[in-house]
């Protein structure tokens, strides 16, 4: 048995340890506290650094002990790493102190912070607005700058956020602003973070003249060029400046740049490689071959053979390199030297891969506290708790040490989900922790397949060890198909998606896989361990739920027609009711800038809010970075501020709120996002009908496509029945609900494949109808964990949590009812009832005229 597990045993603790490693610490340390700590050497002289650095704090001198031990280090020309932290290894071909200096304790406060960030509802975070340059809008038509705003957002939200699991906060305020919120950093640590997000990227390709350089005598400027400088390392690790003339205007820009990415040369050096498109390669060939015109030109004239010309590659106006030039370059690429470091390659590829139209200018930096109320949290976070705890408590009811064991699994299913999203740099929040248990109440599924197998094979009179080896081996194939077209519709959401689509779709990747190794690897290796060490004997488990010899294909018709009947009247009222299903983070909405002399609790604001018919709101306090007053700032639907500042004043006059500014903010779900999310649904669906008819039939990949629609859209037309509106969560609860369906149907596919096979003269509605009720009792059992956790969420949570709960307890309904009234019944109509019609894998197909001859003889 050990040798038949061993690699299951070594996978799985090497899992824990990857795990462990990545998700802790979970909490931020100071980083004074963490630095000094991490000084192996000259520890007592690093310390008066640091106290020093802090004197600097304490003074105002420096906005943080982080920035003012850096200042300190580079003015002294002091070798952090090598004097102080030896054990840390740097770039080896990195020489220069100040670049060794910013490395170094950027490594180390990313280090001090917690592995996994908490959102900007549960923690706040950092925010700034850009404002485009008046200058370069001036330029450019009233619609054109609107154009490029909205073009802006939508790149700044792929720098910052390029697995979409982040979760910032990018939106228009007014007519040529940005509001950028990021969880998780602080400018005062980390102000490079501006550079990074408004840095244009505009990549230009200039000549350079090859004739003379400034400072040679009687040299002059000459036409069409002018002074630039180049920075370049000597011997020493010193920073040498040389100047060029570099002609004014571009022969090439960024426009014909496919793609950059970092590579490190044969020295160690970071470097940045250009991929050209098509049109680029051509007009870079031309470019590359004046150069090298110029080139023969100076040899022949000067006599020298190692003479060259030059070609300046400026970003934002800066020289980074000057190769020269001895041929024409005609591969499609091309090469950035310069002295970056890893992070600043990094850094330089992503913005080149998203470069901006307009220079953006800095206008406001400041902090943002949580915008959710401390018992909103609180209760969300009981929420989660509770429905976890109901999801356990039915397990082990049910399936009792089986129950447990599927805990154990699931235990390791929510390791790996949180370590590997600290891992990717994702941001939690509660609507996010809200995804992950109902994430967890669908995991447990993949147990009570393989149980439900078990007890088959244990009714057939087989042993507990073979009961357990037939029952995972039949379970293996379902879990295996349902979760494979689950990573289909992830596939193209990662591939198609942006922001919060690609996130969601990169999540419940996350999720698949997680429970896919927590099942079939950890839970299967504690049970066959137990088994056949002889612990467990028997396996105990409560009834299953039975059903009488109801003909589901029967009541199919009614069933469906009913069904669709309340999808269109849904789809109505949507069209009725138009812009109206919509929250802030599709329309926008208004934001009201108050000052105040005593606090009000956010959950207070938004209870005076909702007696005002305000049904989306959202409260922050906002401290101006370096100082300043603190204000409350509150986001409503457009025209709704001013109501609620009223009904704020009357309720609470000692708060002393005035108001000292409005602003109107765009959408932080843009159309792009919108078009993308729909693209990607449609996508979804052309994946699962070809799939599931490759792997199945086509008769079952219809019937897949027309329940997973059905269930999407009544959960929708549910959705906004109630009153309720789309907010950006609610996108990811509805791509989640496509997951879930197809899931439970591709079960259901997979059982009736199963007894065709098994039942060869069989005709096709017994066959469907004796699937459905040998199923039934998994679709009941699953649709109750999910449920358990949904109405857990939304009886304890408040706001989003409780929105994304009603979502998913109306899709969980709806999607056991789809794979049994919908699916099955489509997949029957297909093939008009008659079995032969179905290209199963049998050797020979069996029409039903042959199996009613059979059965009268």
């Amino acid at each position: 048995m050990l040798k038949r597990n061993l690699w299951k045993l070594i996978l799985s603790l090497a899992v824990v340890l990857w795990a462990s490693v990545s998700l802790f610490p979970i909490q931020d340390r100071e980083f004074p506290v963490y630095v000094r700590d991490q000084a192996e050497a000259r520890s007592e002289e690093f310390g008066k650094l640091l106290d020093e650095a802090k004197a600097r704090y304490d003074a105002k001198q420096a906005p943080s002990v982080f920035v003012g031990l850096r200042d300190i280090a580079n003015e002294r020309k002091i070798d952090l790493a090598t004097l102080y932290f030896p054990q840390i290894p740097l770039e080896s071909s990195l020489r220069n102190t100040t670049k060794r200096n910013n490395l170094l304790l950027d490594h180390l406060l990313k280090k001090s912070k917690g592995h996994l960030q908490l959102g900007l509802d549960l923690r706040g975070g950092v925010a700034f607005t850009l404002e485009v340059d008046e200058k370069a809008a001036a330029q450019v038509g009233e619609r054109e700058r609107t154009e490029k705003l909205g073009k802006a957002i939508e790149i700044i939200g792929d720098r910052i956020n390029g697995l979409g699991v982040a979760e910032p906060i990018v939106r228009p305020v007014g007519a040529n602003r940005i509001e950028v919120q990021l969880a998780g950093v602080n400018t005062r640590d980390n102000p490079e973070v501006l550079d990074a997000v408004k840095k244009p990227a505009r990549l230009d390709f200039r000549l350079v003249y090859p004739n003379a350089r400034p400072g040679q005598a009687d040299a002059d400027v000459p036409p069409l060029y002018e002074v630039k400088t180049i920075e370049r390392e000597g011997s020493k690790g010193e920073t040498i400046t040389d100047e060029l003339y570099v002609k004014r205007t571009a022969e090439m820009t960024g426009d014909g740049v496919d793609s950059a990415f970092p590579t490190v040369d044969e020295f160690g050096r970071y470097r940045i490689n250009l991929r050209f498109s098509s049109a680029g390669s051509k007009q870079f060939a031309a470019v590359t071959a004046e150069v090298a015109r110029q080139t023969q030109e100076l040899r022949s004239r000067g006599g020298d053979p190692r003479a060259s010309a030059q070609l300046a590659i400026l970003l934002d106006g800066k020289v980074y390199s000057a190769p020269g030039v001895q041929e024409e370059i005609a591969g499609g690429s091309a090469v950035i030297t310069g002295q970056f470091t890893r992070r600043e390659a990094e850094e330089l590829a992503n913005v080149l891969n998203n470069p901006l139209d307009l220079p953006l200018l800095v206008r406001e930096q400041y902090e943002v506290g949580p915008s959710l109320a401390q018992d909103a949290i609180d209760s969300g976070v009981r929420a989660a708790v509770i429905g976890t705890a109901l999801v356990a408590a039915f397990m082990v009811t049910y399936y009792t040490i089986g129950g447990g064991i599927a805990l154990i699994a699931l235990g390791f299913n929510v390791l790996i989900v949180f370590a590997t999203m600290a891992s990717l740099g994702a941001t939690l929040t509660l609507p996010g922790l809200a995804g992950i248990v109902l994430t967890l109440g669908m995991a447990v599924d993949a147990n009570i397949l393989i149980f439900e197998r078990m007890r088959d094979e244990l009714a057939l009179g087989k042993s507990l060890p073979s009961a357990h080896t037939a029952g995972y081996d039949r379970a293996f194939t379902t879990i295996l198909d349902a979760h494979v077209t689950q990573l289909a519709i992830c596939a193209v959401m990662i591939g198609l998606g942006t922001g919060p689509i690609k996130g969601f779709g990169v999540t419940l990747a996350i999720g698949v896989f997680s429970t896919l190794f927590s099942v079939l690897v950890v839970g299967h290796l504690i049970l066959d361990w137990l088994i056949a060490g002889g612990v467990v004997k028997k396996l105990a488990m409560m009834p299953p739920i039975r059903i009488g010899a109801v003909d589901f294909v029967k009541l199919g018709k009614p069933a469906f027609i009913v069904s669709w009947a309340i999808v269109l009247a849904s789809a109505v009222l949507v069209f009725v009711k138009g812009d109206k299903i919509y929250g802030i983070d599709f329309l926008g909405g208004d934001i009201a800038t108050l000052t105040f002399e005593k606090r009000l609790d956010p959950s207070e604001i938004q209870k005076i809010a909702v007696s005002q018919g305000i049904t989306e709101t959202t409260p922050t306090y906002v401290s101006p970075i370096g100082g300043g007053t603190e204000t409350l700032r509150i986001e409503t639907p457009f025209d709704q501020s001013a109501i609620l500042v009223k009904a704020l004043k009357s309720a609470h006059p000692e708060a002393g709120l005035t108001q000292i500014g409005e602003n109107r903010i765009g959408p932080s779900i843009g159309g792009e996002v919108k078009k993308n999310a729909l693209i990607s649904l449609a996508l979804s669906m052309v994946i699962i009908l070809l799939y599931v008819a490759l792997r199945f039939e086509w008769g079952f990949g219809v019937g897949a496509v027309v329940a997973s629609i059905h269930d999407i859209l009544m959960t929708i037309g549910i959705f906004v029945l109630f009153g309720h509106q789309f907010s950006a969560p609610m996108v990811a609860a509805i791509l989640a609900i496509a997951g879930y369906s197809i899931n439970d149907t591709v079960v259901v596919f997979d059982r009736i494949r199963e007894e065709m096979k098994n039942n060869p003269t069989g005709n096709l509605r017994d066959i469907i109808n004796l699937s459905l009720r040998r199923v039934f009792s998994r679709s009941i059992l699953t649709s109750v964990t999910v449920l358990l956790t949904a109405i857990a969420l939304f009886v304890a949570g408040t706001g989003v949590m409780r929105d994304l709960a009603f979502t998913f307890i109306i899709g969980i309904i709806t999607g056991a009812f789809s794979s049994v009234f919908i699916a099955s019944p489509v997949f029957y109509w297909w093939h008009k009832g008659d079995r032969g019609k179905v290209d199963a894998d049998d050797k020979r197909k069996v029409y039903d005229w042959e199996v009613q001859t059979k059965a009268s003889r």
